[in-house]
C-alpha cells in the first residue's frame, strides 16, 4: 500500500464509482483553498489505497479528507507564525524605539511602532532597513524566532495537538484497511 512513488504515467487511476459518490459529500473549502488540489490530492490518495469495497472507500475516502486537514493544519500554522512574527518585529522595535519617549508621546510613538512593522512585512526595502537595525541593537532572526515561538505558544500548541490528532487517526484508518484485507 505504501510504496515508492511512481511517475504520474505508471500510476493507475482508481476513481471513486459512482455508486459510492454518496459516501464523499462535497469538500469543504476555506476561502483561499482550489477544488483542483483538493480533487488532486484525493485522487494520489484513492490510486495509491486501492479501495475494492465500500468499506475500504469509505475509509480510503477518509484519509483523503484527513490528509486535506493536514495540508490545512500546516499551512494555517506557517501563516500564524509569519502573523507573529509581525508582532515579534514590533516588540523589538518597540524595545529600540520607546526608550526615550516623553510619556505624551507614547501613543503616537505606538502608533508609528506598529506601521514599520506592517512596513516590515510588506515592503521588502523596509524589511531589508529594519531587519539591519534591528540586527545592530542584537536583535537577529534568532532573536526574532525565538521572540515569535513565545508569542504563538498556546496557539502554537493547539496546532500541534490537530495535526498530531489528524496524523494519529489517518494512520488508524490506513490500518484497518490493510486489517480489511488480510483474510480471515
Amino acid at each position: 500500500m505504501n510504496g515508492p512513488f511512481q511517475a504520474k504515467h505508471e500510476l493507475t487511476a482508481t476513481k471513486l464509482p459512482v455508486e459510492f459518490e454518496v459516501l464523499a459529500p462535497p469538500p469543504l473549502l476555506l476561502p483561499g483553498e482550489r477544488l483542483d488540489h483538493y480533487h488532486a490530492l484525493r485522487q494520489l490518495i484513492f490510486t495509491d489505497l486501492a479501495p475494492r469495497s465500500a468499506i475500504e472507500w469509505l475509509l480510503a475516502i477518509d484519509v483523503a479528507e484527513l490528509s486535506w486537514e493536514i495540508q490545512r493544519y500546516r499551512l494555517l500554522r506557517h501563516r500564524l507564525l509569519v502573523t507573529y512574527r509581525q508582532k515579534a518585529i514590533e516588540a523589538a522595535l518597540r524595545h529600540i524605539d520607546m526608550i526615550s519617549i516623553a510619556p505624551e508621546f507614547e501613543e503616537e510613538a505606538e502608533y508609528y511602532t506598529r506601521q514599520n512593522a506592517l512596513s516590515w512585512r510588506i515592503d521588502p526595502v523596509a524589511t531589508t532597513e529594519i531587519e539591519a537595525r534591528l540586527t545592530s541593537y542584537g536583535f537577529d532572526q534568532h532573536a526574532i524566532n525565538t521572540d515569535v515561538y513565545v508569542q504563538a505558544r498556546e496557539v502554537f500548541i493547539l496546532f500541534e495537538g490537530l495535526l498530531n490528532a489528524a496524523q494519529a487517526r489517518r494512520l488508524l484508518l490506513i490500518r484497518e484497511i490493510k486489517k480489511h484485507r488480510i483474510p480471515g
